[in-house]
């Protein structure tokens, strides 16, 4: 009987980590995001690098803040993995956040321009205005949220771990066998139908856009910036919105994707 008390410690992980994601979920419901009015939200707009960060944070901005400038010929991104600067003269803080990141060298690895830039306080700037809009999730509630999920991906782990050990036991006749196997299902499934939950419904209050940034990025397009033309919109649009996979050149893609690492990146 000693499996029982591996049943309790089962019972109690998933119990405890079910009513951990609970709490989170209903704390964010809570949340009472400053959502302008829709007429005020649509006058206000969107730029490119804030519909970046709407639909693919901070690493989104970076990655979008880069082929723009390898766009205007600003900067160099080889397949190869690294990063050039051509003209050092940044148009915003993000650009030239993206230098500082290069550093007076003038070459650096994209991998680790890609990570500097989207840790870069250009960046976070970006994220506070659209948090202070109520365009975008506050940065706690969705660790908050992340880490519930993880709890109990984690007592999942456990109750089978548990489970498995008990069915293992030594001197274990088929009747207790199938004791273990039916107890140690209700932990399990109960873990199992929280994490299904989580994904169908917790899973949209954990993107970087808030409800009102979601109902803004389905309604208004990204407005052009400085001297892009019809073109540039375009592309950028679409790496704003998609990420790297929206790039059709292959070789320009393998350089955005590059890993940071000690040989040459292969397309």
């Amino acid at each position: 009987m000693f499996w029982v008390l591996f049943l309790v410690v089962a019972c109690a992980a998933a119990v405890t980590a079910c009513a951990r994601l609970c709490l989170a979920a209903t704390a964010t419901a809570a949340t009472d995001f400053a959502a302008p009015a829709e007429a005020t939200a649509t006058e206000r707009g969107l730029s490119l690098p804030e519909a970046a960060f709407l639909t693919g944070g901070p690493a989104r901005v970076a990655d979008l803040t880069l082929l723009s400038m390898h766009h205007h010929r600003m900067l160099l991104l080889a397949h190869t993995g690294w990063a050039t600067v051509v003209d050092p003269a940044g148009r915003d803080d993000l650009e030239c956040s993206v230098i500082r990141a290069i550093g007076s060298g003038g070459q650096a690895r994209t991998a680790a321009v890609r990570t500097a830039t989207a840790a870069a306080g250009a960046v976070r700037g970006v994220a506070d205005r659209l948090v202070a809009a109520g365009l975008a999730v506050p940065d706690a509630t969705r660790t908050s949220l992340a880490t519930a999920v993880r709890t109990v991906r984690g007592a999942t782990l456990l109750v089978l771990a548990l489970g498995a050990v008990s069915l293992l036991m030594p001197d274990q006749e088929q009747s207790v066998r199938m004791h273990i196997v039916a107890w140690f299902a209700l932990p399990l499934v109960l873990s199992l139908g929280c994490l299904l939950v989580a994904r169908i419904e917790v899973g949209a209050n954990t993107r970087w856009a808030s409800p009102t940034g979601l109902w803004l990025l389905g309604t208004l397009a990204p407005r052009p910036v400085g001297d892009h033309d019809g073109a540039d919109v375009e592309f950028l649009t679409a790496v704003a919105l998609h990420g790297a996979h929206a790039v059709a050149d292959p070789d320009l893609r393998a350089a955005l994707t590059s890993t940071d690492s000690g040989h040459e990146t292969s397309v």
